[in-house]
């Protein structure tokens, strides 16, 4: 399945290797006045080649619309935007040695050989450029709304913060001189989403949103407010108050990250994502050969990041707004 939403369908389509990437957005509110500025410096934050952290592969990243805007508005028919490749070396993959940790084992079995191995095919965070594109319209629709999405990386191996730190720097570093790499964690509040948004059981807020996270490749792990720590914790701290001041209602803690029995509570929801290391590493690697069914040790080729958490940040916002926007959308009916 490629398309994500009830009222607002994203679509994902393309490979990394091939001739692009691309998405469509149905469901989006017409009268929309796009500002291209804010799209493409959306779609910078998460470009490749940007910096001595990233992968060195270069793309420029530029959406061309192809349907659903006209003179930069949305007309209400659906939005489709294609991304070219421009910058990929094909040669560097081997599809008869699946890396260990990627998709390519379980593509090759699942799709009888058939798959587009080159750089991970459809299973490749380049296709996140898509999610970008995508999260910027619907960031620009949610903002009329008085909401507001925002990420920031709290952990980069052993290393915490509030930001991409020194010390976090230095881990990725590290790794990449190693030949490793290390995996992180971001942090994503979306404030300003009114009470009762979302459903029950499985159309809940938390299972929505979980559906559209765990699609980002790379994504192990997912929490919503105290998360895990609510396991250690006894029901009296736990709890959020309920108080009321010039009429306005809220919690005076957010334990429970703004959603309450699969509903949005008024409070800002609080979500944290658990990136794992990039499986590609320069390192050698145990896999075997598809062809001859042998063991073999290689050592994966081609470009890649050694953490892929600083340029996630813009995907999981963009992850975000998409998820909140159609739950917004689909409760106004």
């Amino acid at each position: 399945m490629n398309t994500y939403g009830e009222k607002l369908k994203f679509t994902v389509f393309g490979e990394s290797h091939g001739f692009g990437v691309g998405m469509v957005l149905d469901g989006l509110p017409q009268g929309l006045e796009i500002d291209m500025d804010e799209v493409a410096a959306e779609m910078a934050r998460r470009a490749p080649g940007t910096s001595e952290l990233a992968t060195a592969r270069r793309e420029a990243d530029q959406p061309m619309f192809v349907s659903g805007l006209l003179g930069n508005v949305t007309t209400g028919a659906p939005v489709a935007a294609i991304i070219r490749n421009s910058d990929q070396h094909s040669d560097s993959y081997d599809p008869r040695i699946p890396r260990p940790s990627h998709a390519d084992l379980a593509a090759w079995v699942r799709f009888r050989g058939k798959n587009d191995a080159r750089g991970g095919g459809h299973f490749s965070g380049r296709l996140t450029a898509a999610w970008v594109a995508a999260g910027a319209l619907c960031r620009q629709e949610l903002r009329r709304r008085g909401v507001e999405v925002s990420a920031r990386i709290v952990r980069i191996g052993t290393s915490e913060g509030e930001e991409l730190t020194m010390s976090m720097k230095k881990e990725i570093l590290d790794a990449r001189a190693s030949g490793d790499s290390v995996g992180g964690a971001v942090e994503c509040v979306c404030t300003g989403v009114p009470a009762g948004i979302g459903g029950l059981d499985f159309g809940g807020l938390e299972s929505r949103l979980a559906m559209i996270f765990y699609a980002i490749p790379g994504v192990k792990g997912l929490e919503f407010g105290a998360g895990f720590r609510l396991a250690e914790m006894r029901g009296s701290a736990a709890n959020d108050p309920i108080r009321i001041s010039d009429g306005r209602i809220y919690t005076e803690t957010n334990n429970s990250g703004g959603i309450n029995g699969g509903l949005s509570n008024g409070m800002p929801i609080v979500a944290r994502l658990a990136f794992r290391p990039t499986p590609s590493i320069g390192r050698e690697q145990k896999s075997i050969n598809l062809e001859t069914m042998e063991n073999v040790d290689f050592r994966v080729r081609g470009r890649h990041d050694p953490c892929i958490v600083p340029r996630a940040v813009p995907v999981v916002e963009a992850a975000m707004c998409i998820g909140i926007l159609d739950a917004i959308l689909e409760t106004e009916g």
